[in-house]
């Protein structure tokens, strides 16, 4: 079934939301598995959807790897723990698929921010803390030191979400390239 590219970015938002609760919730109740299943699902549908997979899979792979050292470096500052962390000191994998499916919206939902890098780093500033905020109060997330993992997380959204937007700009296979029309004058 073929989404009508005027209602992709809604359909993308929906699902984003979704696979933000399965991970969340599945990571709070210890089945983790099953947000990065639902993760990686809707990472491969988006793939399998866009006009050229290989920019939205190197953006994918960028983002799940620069998302996945942030999420790494706020554990190691000891500002935020996570139930069942595999590791002591490390993020828990369905952090990084989280972030890759963030990545396969970029250039769907948010892609309205790919030239409002300004109000991309506002919305950064608000939002993920928002979100930390939200995936605690369900039990994702514990915040070890309030006030400080909040500035960082504060700070840290103001810089990622526009540099999302700057790769989200560089590697962005769902816009068909412009077709060159030769003047026939």
């Amino acid at each position: 079934m073929r989404i009508p590219e005027k209602w992709a970015p809604s359909v993308y938002f929906v699902f984003g939301q979704v696979g933000w609760f399965a991970c969340v919730l599945g990571a709070a109740h210890g089945a983790a598995w099953i947000g990065i299943l639902v993760a990686a699902l809707l990472i491969v549908l988006h793939l399998l959807r866009v006009s050229d997979p290989l920019p939205e899979l190197k953006l994918i792979a960028s983002v799940t790897v620069i998302g996945g050292l942030w999420e790494n470096m706020l554990v190691g500052l000891g500002l935020l723990a996570y139930p069942g962390m595999p590791v002591h000191g490390w993020a828990p994998l369905w952090l990084p698929a989280l972030w890759g499916m963030f990545a396969a919206q970029a250039n769907t939902t948010y892609q309205w921010l790919k030239r409002r890098l300004i109000i991309a780093a506002l919305l950064g500033a608000i939002a993920g803390p928002v979100s930390f905020h939200a995936g605690a109060a369900l039990g994702a997330v514990y915040f070890l030191k309030l006030w400080p993992a909040a500035i960082v997380l504060t700070v840290g959204w103001a810089i990622l979400l526009p540099l999302l937007m700057v790769l989200a700009g560089r590697w962005d296979g769902v816009r068909k390239p412009a077709a060159h029309v030769r003047n026939a004058s």
